[in-house]
């Protein structure tokens, strides 16, 4: 009697650990799709992020500007841009920071239209 008790929990125990890990695979790849989906661009502009040097919201800092609006960004670069320039007593360093901070905002804008891009190919 004990041994068939026994071949049952056992049998029991099996056919439960398949499911647990039939399940836990499914989840894993679902899990993994829906970061795929989420990071394309994240993935982008941490690489813009690491080749500038600069993150997003250094950039944006720096040039004193709240939203990714082209003329907004140009308008504050050309203002910070002459009032560094080492001819008026500026700053080569800040000057530098500036062109750098321009840079980044620049490729997070080509990175957010090339998303859109995307997105509108796809649909």
């Amino acid at each position: 009697m004990a041994k068939y008790l026994v071949q049952v929990i056992v049998m029991g125990v099996q056919v439960v650990g398949r499911a647990f890990a039939r399940a836990l695979q499914q989840e894993f790849a679902a899990s993994q799709a829906a970061a795929q989906a989420r990071s394309r661009a994240g993935q982008q502009s941490a690489a813009a992020s690491s080749i500038t040097g600069m993150s997003l919201q250094e950039a944006q800092q720096i040039l004193n500007v709240s939203a990714l609006n082209p003329e907004e960004i140009q308008k504050s670069y050309e203002h910070l841009f002459k009032v560094n320039d080492k001819s008026v007593g500026g700053s080569f360093y800040l000057q530098s920071k500036v062109v750098r901070a321009k840079e980044r905002l620049e490729e997070e804008l080509s990175i957010q239209k090339t998303d859109e891009t995307q997105k509108n190919t796809e649909t």
